[in-house]
């Protein structure tokens, strides 16, 4: 067996660097995962295995029939981050808390156009793979990008009644 050299970074730790460095792999890995699985319980299985936060935010964002989006539809135009996972760019995790700025009723303080501006800098800063993911939250097609992703496999996942609140949560 070869010996390996202590100086050199661990498999484990490129394994986190390439899940940008939080050990976590990206959303559009966790849906591609879904996407793969072939029955509904996997789905849910995989969903609950990387429950986030983030990942709930966004689920709620492009599931949730409440929540409209104050963008225009479409993949606006914007320069895909070619950085290779885990190096200069952020994450759709951290990204997600700022996605009230961009919904009905979120942010009234800004306009039109700095909100569109601003959502085109979120997508130039993330990954290639999550800004497309993101366009797919915002125009409310996600489920079309990933088989099985559904509101039903979403909502069975986090407890989520009909109107996306954990029924655990409810007094």
């Amino acid at each position: 067996m070869v010996e390996r050299n202590p100086n050199l970074i661990s498999p484990a730790a490129m394994t986190s660097m390439a899940q940008g460095g939080t050990g976590k792999p990206l959303f559009s890995e966790v849906f591609t995962k879904v996407n793969n699985a072939k029955v509904k319980s996997k789905k849910i299985e995989i969903l609950k295995e990387n429950d986030t936060p983030g990942l709930r935010r966004i689920l709620k964002g492009a599931f949730d029939p409440k929540i409209v989006w104050d963008l225009p539809k479409g993949t606006p135009p914007y320069m895909a981050n070619e950085a290779p996972a885990g190096t200069e760019h952020t994450g759709l995790e951290s990204e997600s808390n700022k996605l009230w700025h961009f919904v009905v009723g979120g942010d009234n303080t800004l306009s039109k156009t700095r909100k569109e501006t601003l959502f085109v800098q979120i997508l130039e800063g993330l990954h290639k793979d999550e800004a497309v993911v993101l366009v797919g939250i915002k125009d409310k097609k996600l489920h079309n990008m990933y088989k099985g992703l559904t509101a039903s496999v979403v909502k069975s996942a986090f407890n989520w009644n009909d109107n996306y609140i954990d029924v655990n949560k409810i007094k």
